[in-house]
């Protein structure tokens, strides 16, 4: 099985962006799904037809869409499958990755700090989520920053956000404080090459193509939801412009492929008689 092949490890140079993919449980295959989605909404037939690519049987995928409503990541209205609660939120992150950063800057910076001295450690965990989603770099424990050339939330609990100039300090030390540049940039063209391998694939007529272009979209997506869009000026020489730009193309082709496939499971079902 797909799912249980693939091993986690993101800070693994030279690692391939599948393999610093999070293992792909049949949970994370239907979150990918919805996640891609818009709205993050699938009736139940597509959903089976989607998981069937990567021969998980039509029970296990069932139990796994019972467990995320009873864990309350999904509800089910009228036989269609939508996400609720923090993952729109992350759904909005993912589409904020697709977005070029904005082609200047003017100096300023978001700087965020915890308040509370004792913070429970679901707290910790919920606060860093945000942050990361965010795309703040972490300076310290519980000091968070980055460059104002991109909008934040402003609604995380119990801290304190605030927007302005440095009044002392190197930009660009700073950055290479909060981010690994060398690692985003390897990160950034192991990526691009892997989104222009899957592209290639996605001209064959197999099945097994729409699994690899799957697999590498979820790594890409993952990446470009995190990676921090940077001011041009801070990353020189350095910039994911172009897997954004070959994300979308190759998410256009597979949607294409994926509409075929669907078309076709639907006159399979027809034909034989089945729900």
């Amino acid at each position: 099985m797909l799912h249980s092949k693939i091993v986690a490890n993101n800070s693994r140079i030279g690692a391939s962006p599948e393999a610093m993919l999070e293992p792909l449980s049949p949970r994370s295959i239907v979150l990918s799904v919805l996640l891609g989605s818009h709205p993050p909404r699938m009736p139940v037939a597509r959903l089976l037809d989607v998981t069937s690519l990567f021969g998980l049987a039509d029970g296990t995928v069932r139990t796994t869409l019972s467990r995320m409503v009873a864990a309350g990541d999904l509800v089910n209205e009228g036989g269609s499958y939508q996400l609720v609660g923090r993952l729109v939120e992350r759904q909005a992150q993912q589409d904020a990755g697709r977005h070029h950063p904005p082609p200047s800057w003017d100096g300023n910076w978001w700087t965020v700090a915890v308040l509370p001295d004792r913070r429970t450690m679901a707290d910790r965990r919920t606060f860093r989520s945000w942050a990361i989603g965010a795309r703040l770099g972490e300076l310290r424990p519980d000091l968070w920053l980055r460059p104002a050339n991109i909008d934040i939330p402003t609604d995380a609990p119990d801290s304190l956000v605030t927007r302005g100039p440095l009044v002392s300090g190197d930009a660009r030390q700073i950055v290479g404080l909060l981010w690994d540049l060398d690692d985003l940039e390897r990160r950034s063209n192991a990526h691009r090459q892997a989104l222009d391998r899957a592209a290639t694939r996605l001209d064959e007529p197999d099945d097994r193509s729409l699994v690899d272009a799957f697999v590498t979209l979820a790594a890409a997506q993952q990446f470009l939801r995190t990676e921090p869009q940077l001011p041009s000026e801070l990353e020189p020489g350095m910039s994911s412009g172009p897997v954004r730009d070959r994300y979308g193309e190759v998410v256009d082709a597979f949607r294409g492929r994926l509409a075929s496939f669907f078309v076709r499971r639907s006159a399979d079902r027809v034909s034989t008689g089945a729900p």
